[in-house]
């Protein structure tokens, strides 16, 4: 069977070439029409995003709110994905926790600030905290879902070949369920940057959030677009990373 040949124009279309055009072409028409304080257009906020790479300002709370990324989506991680396959394979541990769990995974993190504030303090231990609770749920959802939806068949073959118990767990169960924790994995980060950016907006002296909410404060609209391009490109870029990362490297247990 012949591969279908991609033509010039869906190729165009599948880069996004058009959509970003339509998108500038919409922002500076809106951003000719409305005074920088207002609605900056693209050449306003590009001249104020060199203007904070220039004075180490957009450098500084990248790496603050990337470092805190790093900690809270990590530690939730580490502790998410065994707490789920022990919670998902074992029946019992499940319907104990799933009662607690459908509770606390619909109250957001950004509702618990003001208690984390209280617990860790202001400095980054409530921030790191705070990621952690909201990327945690995520990754614990789809790794519970990803061992209750294993293949039975596989489980009960390696059973009927000998394989104890533990070894059904780690040479089946673990394996089959890793496509579901790459993508709670995944989810996890999006709920850090989101949650890091709420935070730092409303308590915080430097990262990202700071950085737009100070600017908005002092009126620099064009800073606060900047720091929105940043983020949203740093989004994307990490998930990209990982997307390939997961692709290339997990290959063989079904991630795609």
């Amino acid at each position: 069977m012949e591969k279908k040949e991609i033509s010039i124009a869906e190729r165009i279309l599948k880069i996004g070439v058009i959509s970003w055009a339509i998108v500038l072409i919409a922002w500076s028409i809106v951003g000719y029409n409305y005074e920088e304080i207002f609605f900056p257009s693209p050449a306003e906020t590009l001249r104020a995003l060199i203007e904070i790479i220039q004075d180490g300002t957009l450098g500084a709370d990248i790496l603050a709110s990337l470092r805190r990324i790093g900690k809270g989506w990590g530690l939730a991680i580490v502790t998410a994905v065994p707490i789920g396959l022990v919670t998902g394979h074992f029946k019992p541990v499940r319907l104990l926790v799933e009662p607690v769990l459908n509770l606390f995974r619909f109250i957001p993190a950004i509702a618990l600030t003001s208690m984390f504030l209280i617990w860790f303090g202001v400095d980054d231990k409530s921030k790191v905290a705070l990621i952690l609770y909201a990327a945690f749920f995520p990754i614990f959802v789809n790794t519970i879902a990803g061992v209750v939806t294993a293949d039975k068949s596989l489980v009960e073959a390696a059973s009927c070949m000998g394989a104890g118990k533990l070894r059904v767990f780690f040479t089946v169960i673990v394996p089959s369920a890793i496509p579901n924790i790459f993508t709670g994995v995944r989810l996890g980060l999006g709920s850090s940057i989101i949650c890091v950016i709420a935070a730092e907006m409303l308590v915080g002296g430097d990262g990202l959030g700071y950085l737009i909410q100070s600017s908005r404060m002092y009126y620099k609209t064009a800073w606060a677009f900047a720091g929105i391009f940043t983020l949203a490109l740093i989004g994307f870029v990490l998930d990209r990373l990982l997307y390939f990362a997961g692709k290339k490297t997990l290959k063989h247990f079904g991630v795609k």
